[in-house]
């Protein structure tokens, strides 16, 4: 794996072809010419990724494809890698989605990646990591949030990420394990408190967060969660414009008012807490993990927490899968990484800052 096609120059696509150019010739594609007023260290070409004969050409001289775009068009753009035989990884949190790229992975020689982000993603090999520790598992329960470090206003959020990609794990139903048997229940449900150093939040159950765990861990604990941390309120406000102002018929519309009421900040804050519980030599035991991560300069640039903790955990990815401490075919489930030595690979070296 030499050439790599970065797809989608956001935020998180740009990183991601910047970290991977320190080992891979990568080539990065959008739609629009980037704005950006720093050079990225790779080149980008314009073009409109919607146009598959186009693409093909592209493609076909690659080894492998990354997809840091918006996860309605990774069905296309998974099927295209896979019929010309190229690795394919990108950062989905949708459920279908990532079924559909499963199924494509039953056939064929590269690997089939997705869910290569922040959660799913980190999280899950994170989590994976506490529970291999166990002799006998109770409980995984896995938290994320991606956060203004200063909020304000009552919705108290920014969207530093993708909108569609909010709105679509808030209404979209969750995959959970509870009283050992995998099942599906709402997003937005399921509220509870936290407490982080002082500080309160709320969590909620939102869409898509484990990845294919339920799978992984079916049968063999009780409890199995993913919830979204957010400063307390939030959840209330989501589901009141959701549901009682019906706009989650018209999702244009919706991810219009929030990206306009709550545009991007650049201070941001990530914040990853995993919980397991379990036995240990026959012993009842807690463990946990808790970690917050903030925006960091990255050869000249500053990036948001956001930005690099989703493009560091792919390009660690794609890493392992170079340097063969990954299978190089098939379908990966982040559980089955190793977080030992993810955290070697350039890229995942920047977790331990």
């Amino acid at each position: 794996m030499k050439d790599i096609l970065v797809l989608g120059m956001g935020k998180v696509g740009s990183l991601v072809g910047t970290l991977l150019s320190k080992k891979f010739n990568v080539i990065g594609i959008d739609q629009k010419k980037p704005h950006y007023n720093y050079k990225l260290p790779f080149k980008v070409t314009q073009e409109n990724v919607g146009n598959l004969k186009k693409m093909k050409s592209i493609f076909e001289k690659h080894d492998a494809v990354v997809s840091a775009l918006p996860f309605f068009l990774n069905k296309k753009i998974a099927k295209l890698a896979h019929k010309l035989n190229l690795h394919y990884f990108d950062l989905t949190e949708d459920v279908q989605t990532t079924k559909y790229i499963k199924k494509l992975s039953l056939t064929g020689n590269r690997i089939m990646a997705p869910q290569c982000g922040l959660a799913p993603g980190l999280i899950g090999i994170i989590g994976n990591n506490i529970a291999m520790k166990f002799d006998r598992l109770r409980d995984i329960e896995l938290r994320v949030g991606a956060l203004p470090r200063y909020p304000n206003g009552q919705l108290a959020y920014s969207f530093t990420w993708s909108p569609h990609g909010v709105i679509n794990e808030y209404l979209n139903d969750a995959e959970v394990i509870q009283n050992g048997i995998k099942k599906t229940v709402p997003s937005l449900d399921g509220f509870e408190y936290i407490n982080i150093e002082g500080q309160e939040f709320e969590a909620f159950t939102t869409s898509g967060g484990l990845g294919t765990m339920c799978d992984t861990y079916e049968g063999k604990l009780d409890t199995l969660n993913y919830k979204t941390i957010r400063y307390p309120g939030h959840g209330k406000l989501m589901r009141f414009l959701m549901y009682e102002l019906i706009l989650k018929n018209d999702k244009n519309k919706l991810e219009e008012i929030l990206s306009n009421a709550k545009p991007p900040v650049d201070d941001d804050v990530v914040y990853v807490y995993a919980v397991v519980e379990g036995w240990k030599k026959n012993k009842i035991s807690r463990s946990e993990f808790f970690k917050s991560y903030y925006p960091i300069e990255i050869q000249g640039k500053k990036w948001r927490a956001i930005s690099w903790t989703t493009a560091a955990s792919v390009a660690a990815v794609i890493e392992m899968v170079a340097n063969g401490k990954l299978p190089n075919k098939g379908f990966i489930k982040q559980e089955e990484i190793p977080y030992v030595e993810f955290l070697k690979t350039n890229s995942g070296k920047l977790f331990l800052n």
